[in-house]
């Protein structure tokens, strides 16, 4: 039987279309369920976006509004309760602890495991650390990817050995001073020659090219991502 996972995950499009098919690939032996982004109908107005956005403390009080909800109306319960947000340049150990001490009101979930996995400071951290598995193989980007990673390199001091450090933490803000997505971004529109190409887009690019990556390749460059991949490899194969 296979175990259950519940996912609350912060985000948008990225994480819709992207998350839950990562996981299921690199973790056959859970079936995971995602709780949060719920999808959202566009609003009245016209040219109006689809509204997913939770992050931060906004995904904290989602999940004790969804989570009871859940746990009471589910026929099965989960056999873990995995929390996963951007982290964008917050201390880990800190908001790994505030999570958890703010689901644990949820006393109906006492006896269910739950663990908190962060991407850092952004999903895109994890592209970027597999480079030649994911940008440098996408048609999109052949041609251009070495002047693109040159440019995140020089101009954005990315470090793609380490790719989880990029950029700090603005307390004004609540979040990192620049933003990783928009950085590869405006790494596939610095050339002339692009202007008539697709430029990076976190909503259709990154989904697909997290299929692509290698966690064998990425855990060695990100700490963050190694610790939920090595808790979900021993998890779901242990249980």
């Amino acid at each position: 039987m296979a175990v259950v996972v519940w996912v609350f995950a912060g985000g948008g499009e990225s994480e819709v279309r992207g998350l839950i098919p990562f996981l299921e690939k690199n973790f056959p032996g859970c079936r995971f369920e995602r709780k949060t982004p719920v999808r959202q109908k566009p609003g009245p107005k016209p040219n109006r976006g689809v509204s997913y956005g939770r992050t931060g403390q906004s995904l904290i009080e989602q999940i004790k509004h969804e989570l009871p909800i859940a746990l009471k109306v589910e026929a099965n319960r989960c056999d873990l309760i995995l929390v996963f947000d951007d982290l964008d340049c917050r201390d880990p150990e800190i908001q790994r602890q505030k999570i958890l001490q703010e689901i644990s009101q949820v006393h109906e979930s006492a006896d269910i495991d739950k663990f908190v996995g962060f991407a850092a400071p952004e999903l895109e951290a994890w592209i970027i650390a597999d480079w030649n598995n994911s940008i440098a193989q996408h048609p999109d980007f052949r041609g251009r990817h070495e002047r693109m990673r040159w440019w995140l390199s020089t101009q954005k001091y990315i470090p793609f050995d380490r790719p989880e450090s990029f950029s700090e933490y603005d307390p004004q803000r609540d979040c990192c001073r620049e933003k990783l997505s928009e950085a590869l971004i405006n790494s596939s529109v610095q050339h002339e020659d692009d202007r008539n190409k697709p430029r990076f887009s976190k909503k259709e690019h990154t989904p697909v090219l997290l299929g692509k990556i290698n966690p064998h390749i990425v855990q060695e460059k990100c700490p963050l991502f190694r610790e939920l991949y090595n808790y979900l490899k021993h998890f779901c194969y242990l249980n």
